[in-house]
């Protein structure tokens, strides 16, 4: 513990609270942390100026990081047939269909992230109270129900990260990790800005970005000038 004080402490002396960094400020901030004993990850957390409970302004989608995010990710498939094949070719760790909804169903849920063939929801609705609550149920609007499984499959394994919108109106997300070059950094914080933004409700009014900060797993917050990313 008193280890994790000093290590935060030298963290917290890089950074001047009281200012907002360029994008390419924050990241060297970031770089220059006390590092750990594992490799961390580069946390981003947006505040829009949005109503969480209009439904029409809930975002949420995928985006594909550039660089990767340096995540091992394992991916489940519900297909058969020839989609099944078209699965496993693509490197899907597990695949199968009334043989895999039993598994789920007794508790083994070891995979990452869920897609689905459509012909397969009949199936995988059933098991909504246990996907769900994990953020793994199949969902068309984030791109794992679909006939392409292939490219479902390469997509997440190559580094997309989910956004959504929580109560308080602000979106976190993990895009990489601190080992990345600060260039690979910096080109995935603007992928992810710049689908946060494409995302805007037509109906919000004002500033849309109120606030963006990045942060490692154990460091604390860089806050970034809004202006300099508002067109990421």
């Amino acid at each position: 513990m008193v280890k994790l004080c000093k290590r935060l402490k030298k963290i917290r002396e890089l950074i001047d609270s009281s200012r907002s960094y360029s994008l390419s400020e924050a990241v060297a901030v970031l770089k220059k942390s006390v590092p750990c004993k594992f490799d961390e990850t580069v946390d981003i957390a947006v505040n829009l100026n949005i109503d969480p409970r209009k439904t029409e302004q809930n975002i949420r989608g995928m985006v594909t990081m550039p660089n990767g995010t340096g995540k091992s990710v394992r991916v489940a498939v519900f297909a058969k047939g020839p989609k099944a094949d078209e699965a496993k070719a693509a490197g899907a760790d597990l695949v199968g269909a009334d043989d895999l909804a039993e598994s789920v169903s007794g508790g083994k849920i070891d995979f990452d992230v869920c897609i689905a063939t459509p012909d397969m929801m009949g199936v995988v609705g059933k098991l909504g109270k246990l996907l769900g609550p994990k953020g793994l149920m199949p969902n068309p609007k984030l791109g794992t129900v679909v006939q392409d499984v292939a490219m479902a499959v390469k997509s997440a394994k190559g580094g997309q990260v989910e956004y959504k919108l929580e109560k308080a109106g602000i979106i976190h997300a993990g895009i990489c990790k601190l080992s990345f070059d600060a260039t690979a950094i910096e080109g995935n914080i603007r992928a992810f800005l710049g689908a946060v933004l494409k995302a805007k409700p037509t109906g919000v009014k004002g500033s849309y970005l109120k606030k963006v900060s990045v942060s490692t797993t154990m460091g604390p917050g860089v806050q970034i000038d809004v202006s300099s990313v508002a067109s990421a």
